[in-house]
């Protein structure tokens, strides 16, 4: 049976290249080339090893049984390249909890020896190029070193006419239409890209975080999906995880997640740092351990600053295996 990670209610499958192929999958033998060529093989392999056994599927539940599947290793030594599957069969460039489920997996399979850092590649179909994350071992998981963010509607390739600026806290945000068009509430957002691209919305202390009610799930994939997965592409053709975070005390964020190619999920590692950037970029923290709680837990980013801008973001990670 596949093996599937859990890291604070975000769940993964992990499967081989080898173990692909042997299924029948027609996967490449070169990860660059498995990106490029991911449409004729990534939705069989979400379906065979992501969607619900019959008869299993709890009541309620979403269509699948975890949030995307991890591909990899494609070689035996570090740096190891692996693609992140989303659930719609699109790629994702990074996710923070995923690549803690592969560090896990790469352990557990004698892959990396106890204690060692070692390095992971993404790759995927976007414009940008394959993502590299440095992982350290902690003494509960992994510190990925996800390098350092950039800003702004044009570091996520948001198209202009639909993004304007506005003011959060006395610091130039973004006014994101589509967003606004939803709730009226949601008028200053932060775009970050921290090897993927992430709109973090900032709520003042009497707004409510979102409830994904059916309805609003629909309109907020309109969004956030591509205009090729069930997306309007808008603000971004590419699609955009978004998120919607409050202030709880001077190094605690409280948030909300709708992931691209996904939707709802009880918390996510790379929107949990967009969150820390985006409230450091809005003046609402200093750099330093930020704890950002998500229904599925609590995750630890340390931001590092130097001379008046953010140089490194880590996030730790701890994974369990549950099947």
């Amino acid at each position: 049976m596949t093996p599937l990670y859990d890291v604070r209610g975000n769940r993964y499958a992990v499967i081989t290249p080898h173990a692909l192929r042997e299924q029948g999958i027609d996967l490449p033998a070169h990860a660059e080339q498995a990106a490029q060529t991911h449409k004729g093989w990534a939705y069989p392999a979400i379906a065979a090893h992501c969607t619900w056994p019959s008869n299993q599927r709890p009541e309620g539940a979403k269509p699948h049984r975890c949030d995307g599947l991890l591909v990899g290793p494609f070689q035996d030594a570090a740096p190891f390249d692996l693609l992140i599957v989303n659930t719609d069969g699109t790629l994702a460039e990074r996710s923070g909890n995923g690549l803690t489920i592969f560090a896990q997996f790469l352990a557990d399979t004698a892959r990396v020896d106890a204690g060692s850092t070692f390095t992971l590649r993404v790759h995927h179909d976007k414009a940008h190029s394959p993502a590299s994350v440095f992982l350290r071992p902690a003494p509960a998981g992994f510190w990925l070193d996800l390098g350092a963010p950039s800003f702004g509607p044009l570091a996520v390739d948001a198209g202009p006419a639909r993004v304007s600026p506005a003011v959060f806290n006395g610091r130039e945000v973004s006014r994101v239409a589509a967003l606004v068009q939803v709730d009226s509430q949601w008028a200053q957002s932060v775009m970050v890209r921290i090897g993927n691209p992430h709109c973090v919305t900032l709520l003042g202390g009497t707004h409510e975080l979102p409830i994904f009610a059916a309805s609003l799930h629909q309109r907020l994939q309109a969004i956030a999906f591509a205009e090729d997965s069930a997306g309007s592409g808008d603000p971004c053709p590419a699609g955009i995880n978004l998120q919607w975070a409050r202030l709880t005390a001077p190094d605690e964020i409280e948030a909300r997640v709708f992931e691209r190619g996904e939707g709802p999920t009880a918390s996510s590692g790379t929107s949990a740092s967009a969150v820390a950037c985006a409230a450091w970029a809005a003046g609402w923290i200093k750099a330093g351990l930020v704890k950002v709680k998500m229904p599925g837990g609590t995750a630890p980013v340390q931001l590092v600053e130097a001379d008046g801008a953010l140089q490194q973001v880590l996030l730790l990670g701890s994974a369990a295996r549950v099947q």
